[in-house]
């Protein structure tokens, strides 16, 4: 697959994701959430970020309630995200993308306050890069001194951990990547 363009790829893996059934969708998000749950990066932080499923990416909405930990959800604001406090039961609306977002009067959550980045993804690799979906806005965020010392985690299947992905030279790698069948921490 290294031999294809990051839209070629993007478009083959995003294709593939949105074949699954609704019960294998399902099934996978939930061994990805039980996943997630047990490993001492997750168990460690009090406020993480992440964010609501579009295109049938990975869902972790099973994370959400019955836990003492404070969520915090991405608004798009021109070429950056900024991050909202949210909880089961409060607003959202639908960005000119189609994702759902907090809304805009929920708190907004400084870096200081985060202990830990879930980031969607469309595909990651064995040394941490990822593929989104080619707007950079996480690569922007991760690029700066205030985020880029905060773990972060990329949520994907299994068939989208790949053993290597074309980069460019503004990728961030990610520290941890989480699928369904398994925890890689890239720490070590």
């Amino acid at each position: 697959m290294l031999n294809q363009t990051k839209p070629e790829l993007r478009r083959l893996l995003i294709k593939q994701r949105r074949s699954l059934s609704t019960e294998d969708w399902k099934e996978k998000s939930e061994n990805l959430c039980q996943n997630l749950k047990q490993h001492s990066l997750f168990q460690q932080s009090k406020t993480i970020l992440s964010y609501f499923s579009f295109r049938q990416e990975p869902d972790l909405s099973l994370l959400w309630s019955n836990t003492p930990k404070t969520w915090g959800f991405p608004r798009c604001f021109e070429q950056s995200l900024t991050w909202h406090c949210w909880q089961p039961g409060d607003t959202y609306e639908m960005n000119r993308y189609g994702i759902l977002e907090p809304h805009i009067n929920l708190p907004k959550l400084k870096p200081g306050e985060v202990d830990l980045i879930l980031v969607p993804s469309v595909a990651c690799d064995a040394q941490g890069y990822r593929l989104g979906y080619g707007g950079g806005f996480y690569d922007r965020m991760l690029s700066l001194p205030e985020w880029n010392s905060i773990p972060t985690v990329g949520i994907i299947f299994d068939s989208a951990y790949l053993p290597q992905l074309p980069i460019d030279s503004w990728d961030q790698p990610l520290n941890a990547v989480c699928t369904e069948s398994n925890f890689f921490d890239l720490r070590v």
